[in-house]
């Protein structure tokens, strides 16, 4: 027998229902929550007891727009959300000296642009599925790193956090891949199952936490090794001692391969193509 027409349905579509019953007369029945379809309910599907769901609907949600986009593979970004682009005055302090430090690390703004837009270039160059840069879709050098790909004409990601201090997407995600998360712990799945190298630039507790849950996961071989490439020598040195942690045991000699440091958008670029054997 011939394929059956996948379009074909034998049964009304989920939303289709949800319309019959919204055209339902108003009765006392008909306008107590228990009637609402599971699906539709708000209010249930918000209970502690649905979180199982949530957080499986998050990663399924985050999965198949990757997948109707095209996604292949990505290069993903970290880096902190206040520092400013060169001559841009830096956020959320008044304090001079730290005005004065954020706006030293502007550089830095400029490597992650740079980084990107070799690596889009790259990735228009194969197709444009793979090598795609994906971000935590914020500002600062999260911003870089989608208006990198933004400046050679390539699509980029953002995958962006609820925050108290609402964190909106920077104008250089694509729309149609520029995503929202309510879990943690399902974004930094997310931006590790499609990625084939780690670019990190200096940054504040979400971007430590970020890079050293890569670095275990791959140090435990539960992720495949990939390039990790932190940004800024003199930063990482200062902020973690990691020949220490070898010193005193807590961490294998080995393990201190696990990541190179570099300074450049060139730098890293060249590192990735190394690693991959890209010509």
């Amino acid at each position: 027998m011939p394929d059956q027409d996948k379009t074909t349905r034998h049964f009304r579509s989920a939303s289709e229902d949800r319309e019959i019953l919204r055209k339902a007369p108003q009765t006392p029945q008909t306008c107590s929550s228990a009637y609402c379809l599971a699906f539709d309910d708000e209010q249930f599907l918000l209970r502690d007891e649905l979180r199982p769901v949530r957080l499986q609907l998050e990663l399924m949600k985050a999965q198949m727009v990757f997948e109707e986009e095209n996604v292949n593979s990505t290069v993903v970004i970290f880096g902190g959300a206040r520092i400013p682009a060169p001559g841009a005055m830096p956020v959320r302090t008044d304090d001079p000296a730290l005005v004065k430090s954020l706006k030293d690390k502007a550089h830095y703004y400029e490597a992650a642009r740079r980084f990107a837009q070799l690596v889009s270039e790259y990735s228009l160059k194969t197709g444009g599925r793979d090598w795609m840069i994906c971000s935590g879709g914020g500002p600062g050098v999260m911003e870089a790193a989608n208006r990198g790909a933004d400046d050679v004409g390539a699509k980029s990601i953002g995958l962006n956090i609820v925050l108290p201090h609402e964190q909106a997407p920077n104008p250089y995600v694509t729309p149609e891949l520029s995503l929202q998360f309510h879990y943690f712990a399902i974004r930094k799945m997310q931006f590790l199952m499609n990625a084939k190298a780690l670019a990190v630039f200096p940054g504040g507790f979400g971007t430590l936490d970020e890079t050293f849950e890569t670095l275990t996961l791959i140090q435990t071989g539960r992720v495949a090794p990939m390039p990790v490439l932190l940004f800024g020598e003199s930063f990482w040195r200062r902020i973690i001692n990691f020949e220490a942690l070898a010193e005193e045991g807590t961490i294998s000699p080995d393990d201190l391969d696990l990541f190179s440091f570099v300074e450049t958008g060139e730098q890293g670029w060249e590192k990735i193509r190394q690693f991959y054997g890209i010509e």
